[in-house]
């Protein structure tokens, strides 16, 4: 290994969570702030909450309600094209036929 190229390693760094809890770890930081810890997780505490810092759970609950839509749009297209096969082209026999 190279000497003098990696970071230094702090044994004794100090984790806050946005909750209040503070623990100890080891890392290449002095200090390290986070949102969420074990103390706080939904999976450790049992509790039902979205842990949504970007906004994800909305923007896919706006995708979904516009696929909704898009798929009521494209029922009705549907049933408007059915409409319009009823009176389907007529083969070469009876076109032949006519004349």
């Amino acid at each position: 290994m190279q000497a003098s190229i990696h970071p230094k390693f702090y044994t004794d760094t100090i984790v806050t969570c946005a909750c209040g809890n503070k623990f100890t770890t080891g890392s290449t930081k002095q200090s390290i702030a986070v949102d969420i810890c074990s103390n706080c997780h939904p999976f450790f505490t049992g509790e039902h909450k979205f842990v949504d810092t970007k906004g994800t759970v909305d923007k896919f609950l706006k995708k979904a309600e516009a696929a909704k839509e898009y798929k009521k749009i494209l029922s009705a297209k549907k049933k408007k094209k059915e409409g319009k096969e009823e009176r389907s082209t007529k083969s070469l026999r009876e076109l032949l036929g006519e004349i």
